[in-house]
Parts: structure tokens; sequence; C-alpha cells
């Protein structure tokens, strides 16, 4: 399956609730300094354990830990049947990403027919996603999942967002209920014009809310698609937003995040690699060494083009399983490089 396939099959997958509560993997992405033993002893679990009964609790006894400023646990189905969980640690100096204000405006509302269609759609998605049937298509800029009944309620939003895309849009930018700005921010992509919707979809990556910002980021990443194929420069992106993402506490964001940087950095363009390199080495290197393969792919993608290796090599490092020692050679040749 070609890279952008599996990455945009990974992405849907990996929103949708765990359903088996034991721990296959504990990874970590944020720690530099603190000591993980520590951070470890205040999780209290171990792969093999139930997840935790209560993530609050957790994150604020691994808050007690000297060094640490927030913590963010987020489980995520599945690995050979168990859970990923993943251990966000944000330590005192770190780099982080900042989010907008709570919207205030209680009277802006979906229309009833795309509320309607949205929950059709994603019953649908959800049956696809347990049938190992969520591979998406991306090229007409937004997602047409191969699996037909799916498909079936995505191709009623182009002519539903054209209709409405004026309350879709105030919805995005004002409504205090999530959920409806996360319905909004996913629905939007389906905009004939795409060029309507940029700023509205950028606006939406600094929500408050997590759903909302996923949903953002893989509308943007659609367009992204789109504007690769089409070298429409009027659909050009901005990668700014992406990159500092990349250091958010929610491994969701930073998840979203890759996903969306890797159709961003396919034309190599310079600026972009080095920002990324200079924001987000950490990030990159956390994702990529990452043990749940599905969840690592992107940030070894993205590692690797900011050290200039060409995409057959990239592909075939990958396929052969020699992810990891590869990035810790690129890591060594980045700190040659500065000597």
């Amino acid at each position: 399956m070609p890279f952008r396939l599996l990455l945009a099959t990974i992405a849907l997958a990996a929103q949708q609730p765990v359903s088996i509560p034991n721990i296959g993997i504990i990874d970590f992405y944020g720690l530099r300094k603190v000591d993980k033993a520590r951070i470890m002893k205040a999780l209290e679990v171990k792969v093999g354990d139930p997840l935790p009964k209560s993530k609050g609790e957790i994150e604020q006894q691994i808050e007690l830990v000297n060094g640490v400023v927030r913590a963010s646990l987020e489980a995520v189905c599945c690995e050979d049947g168990k859970a990923v969980l993943y251990v966000g640690i944000l330590e005192k100096g770190a780099s982080t990403f900042e989010y907008r204000e709570w919207p205030q405006n209680e009277n802006v509302k979906l229309p009833e027919e795309i509320v309607d269609t949205w929950q059709a759609f994603m019953e649908q998605f959800t049956a696809a996603v347990a049938a190992g049937k969520a591979a998406e298509d991306l090229t007409k800029g937004h997602s047409l999942l191969q699996f037909a009944p799916v498909r079936e309620q995505q191709e009623k939003f182009p002519a539903l967002v054209k209709t409405h895309l004026v309350p879709i849009k105030r919805v995005l930018r004002e409504s205090v209920d999530e959920t409806e700005r996360a319905i909004a921010a996913y629905v939007i992509a389906y905009a004939p014009d795409k060029k309507q919707i940029l700023d509205d979809l950028l606006y939406a990556m600094r929500d408050p809310d997590d759903g909302v910002r996923n949903n953002a980021m893989r509308s943007l990443a659609g367009v992204t698609v789109l504007a690769n194929l089409s070298k429409d420069p009027a659909l050009k992106i901005s990668p700014t937003w992406f990159i500092e993402q990349m250091n958010s506490i929610l491994w969701s964001d930073r998840n979203k995040a890759a996903f969306a940087l890797v159709p961003l950095t396919e034309t190599r363009d310079e600026t972009t690699l080095s920002l990324l390199k200079e924001r987000a080495l950490d990030s990159m290197v956390d994702m990529a060494r990452w043990k749940s393969l599905g969840h690592s792919l992107a940030g070894f993608i993205l590692l690797a083009r900011t050290a200039g290796w060409e995409e057959k090599r990239i592909q075939d490092t990958w396929a052969a399983g020699g992810h990891i020692n590869a990035v810790d050679q690129i890591l060594k040749d980045f700190a040659a490089k500065k000597k």
C-alpha cells in the first residue's frame, strides 16, 4: 500500500475508542531530562496490565515528579489486539502549543441535514474500521473511503456544504458546542472550492478542543494532497502551525500534525524542512521510535526527509525494518554536521 494511503488508514483507525482494556505497548514523548524510572513508578501500570481506571489521577501523579509541568495519557486501539498507552510529558522549559480561547456563541448551529448525514457517516465509518476497511482516497482534496457504505454518506457532503457553507464557517469559528465545531471542521473539507476554506481550517487548528483540531488537520491533509497533484499555488498551505503542533502535550495533536506534514513535505521545500528540524526534531525522533509501526511511520518519514534521504531509501529502510537504527544514524549525522 502506498505511504499516503497507509497513513490515511492509520489516522482514521486511531481515532476510534479503545475496546480492549489490556496494555500491549507503553510509549513516551516529550521525555528528555526527567528520570524515566520515576515516571514509570508514578504511572503504576506496565505492559500486560489493564488500562488505568482514572486517567486524570495518574496524570496528576506524574505531574508531581520533579521537572514535570504537565502529563497526558492517551490509549489508542490497537496493536495485536491490545491497547497502546502513550505517556506525554511537558518538562520545564520545553516548547508547547497554545490554543485559542473557548468560543462563546450559543446561537449558531449546524443545519439538521448535515448533522443527520454526519451521524449516518459515523455509524458506517465505525463498521468500516471494525472490518479493517478504512483505507481512503484523498486525491479529490477530501476523504472518500473505499468502503462503499461510508463513501455513500461522504458523497452527500459536497452538495450540503455548498448550500450551507456560511453557517458551517460560523459554527467552526464561533459555536460554544465543541461537537458541532468538530463536525464542521470535517465536513467543510467537502467544499467545492478548497481555497474558500483554508483560512477557516487554519483557524480551527488552534481550537481549544482536540476533536476540532484533529478534524481540521485531517481536512487540511486532504487539501494538501490535492494541492500537490494540481500544482495550484492558490492551495499552498503554510506548515507553521502543523510544525508547532508537533510539540503539543496531546498525542492526538502530534499524530494528526505528522500525518498532515507528510504530504506537506513531499515537495522537499527547504524552508519547511529546515523549520521542521529546528522546531520539532525531538518530536520526530520520539515518534519514529514508537513501538507501534503504524504510529511511528509518519515521524520516520519526516525525520528522514529532514536528513535529505531520497524516498526510495526511506521506503526500503522501512520495509527492511531498519528504521530504529536509521534514527540513531540520522542523529549522529546531524551531530557531526554541527562540529
